[in-house]
C-alpha cells in the first residue's frame, strides 16, 4: 500500500477530500483528519479500511504545521463556538503527533470543543494522560459488544481485547475526558449487546457534560463491508423501534440533538469552487485511496478522479459531486 505524506510543500490542498484535511458539513463542527490508516478489519466498515482492504490503495499522513495553517484560516470563518472533531476513515490515534494536534487546536480562536473518535485499542494510561493535559473535551470511542468473541468478530483482527478497550473506556471517564460510548447497531448481530453498552456507560459515568451514548444506524455504503445476516433498517424502524424501546428501558434520552447535546448549529459552508457539472482541467498530484482512482488539484481544492489512468499530467474531468466541498470528477 502507497503512503502519502502531505506537506505545505507538496502542494496537496487540505480541503476537498474524504480521505484527509478539513471538511465542512455546513455547522460550527470541523472534521479534522490527519490521516487515515486503520489497524482493525470491521466486517461493517462503511470505507472498507484496515489491513485487509480488497480496495484501499493508498494512506495519507498530513504534516502537523501545514493541518494547523489550514485550520487556523477556516474556522474563524465559521463564526464563534466551533468544534474541531478528529476523526479519520480509520484510526486516528495512528496519528503520532495526536497530543500536539489536540493542544495547538485547543489554543485555536474561535475553537471551544476538541473531541476524538477512536475505536480505542490504542489508548492506555499514557495516551489518555497526554491527551488529557493536551485539552482534549470528548472521546467518542467505537464500541459495538460487551461479549468477547462477538466483539473480536466485529474487530475483524484476533488481537482485539476486549477487557482492554473497556478498562481504557473506564480509565477516560475517570480523567478530564468526557467518554460517549458510539456503537453501530447491527439488527441481526448485535442486538442483545445494546443493553450491556448502555448498561456499561452508566456504569463507569460515560457522558458528564456531553450525552454518554450516540448509537449509530448501520448503514450500506458502495465501497463498505456488510456482515453476514445484518438486517438494514429505516430511519423510522430505527427511532421508533430500537431507539424508543432501549430509551424505555434505560431511562436514557437516546436521540441525540446536535443542538441540545453538543451545541452544534447550522454556519455558512465554505464556498463551493465548482458546480456539479461542470469540467475543468486538474493536475494529478498522488495516487488515490481506491484502486483507479488518482487526486488532482484545480483552484486549490482537492479532486477525486475516479477511473483516471494518468499518474501525472493535467486531465480534463467532469464534476460529478461536491457535497460539502468533497469534489469528485471523471475523465472526458
Amino acid at each position: 500500500m502507497t503512503h502519502v505524506r502531505i506537506t505545505e510543500d507538496s502542494g496537496i490542498p487540505l480541503v476537498g477530500s474524504l480521505y484527509f484535511g478539513i471538511i465542512d458539513r455546513g455547522t460550527s463542527l470541523l472534521q479534522v483528519r490527519p490521516s487515515c490508516g486503520c489497524n482493525l478489519n470491521c466486517p461493517f466498515c462503511s470505507v472498507d479500511a484496515g489491513p485487509c482492504s480488497t480496495t484501499r490503495a493508498t494512506t495519507y499522513e498530513v504534516e502537523l504545521e501545514y493541518l494547523l495553517s489550514a485550520i487556523e484560516e477556516i474556522a474563524p470563518f465559521k463564526g464563534p463556538g466551533v468544534e474541531c472533531h478528529i476523526d479519520s476513515p480509520g484510526e486516528p490515534l495512528l496519528y503520532s503527533r495526536l497530543p500536539e494536534l489536540v493542544k495547538a487546536l485547543k489554543s485555536t480562536d474561535p475553537v471551544t470543543v476538541v473531541s476524538l473518535q477512536t475505536n480505542g485499542t490504542l489508548l492506555d494510561d499514557i495516551k489518555i494522560t497526554a491527551l488529557a493535559k493536551a485539552g482534549l473535551d470528548r472521546v467518542n470511542l467505537s464500541l459495538h459488544a460487551v461479549d468477547p468473541m462477538l466483539a473480536r468478530e466485529l474487530a475483524g483482527v484476533d488481537e482485539y481485547d476486549i477487557n482492554k478497550v473497556m478498562g481504557a473506556a473506564m480509565a477516560v471517564a475517570k480523567s478530564s475526558i468526557d467518554l460517549l460510548i458510539a456503537p453501530v447497531y447491527m439488527p441481526g448481530i448485535n442486538d442483545a449487546e445494546i443493553p450491556k453498552l448502555i448498561d456499561f456507560a452508566k456504569a463507569c459515568d460515560a457522558g458528564k457534560r456531553f450525552p454518554p451514548l450516540g448509537i449509530q444506524k448501520f448503514e450500506r455504503y458502495k465501497y463498505g463491508r456488510t456482515p453476514k445476516g445484518v438486517k438494514v433498517q429505516s430511519w423510522w424502524q430505527f427511532f421508533n423501534r430500537s431507539i424508543k424501546e432501549w430509551e424505555k428501558a434505560s431511562g436514557l434520552c437516546l436521540r441525540l440533538d446536535p443542538n441540545r447535546d453538543f451545541g452544534t448549529f447550522r454556519r455558512p459552508s465554505l464556498p463551493q469552487v465548482f458546480k456539479k457539472g461542470e469540467k475543468a482541467t486538474v493536475e494529478i498530484m498522488a495516487p488515490g485511496w481506491i484502486h483507479g482512482e488518482m487526486l488532482g488539484i484545480a483552484r486549490n481544492r482537492v479532486i477525486s478522479v475516479y477511473g483516471c489512468d494518468k499518474s501525472s499530467g493535467q486531465v480534463r474531468v467532469r464534476i460529478v459531486a461536491t457535497k460539502n466541498n468533497i469534489y469528485i470528477g471523471v475523465p472526458i
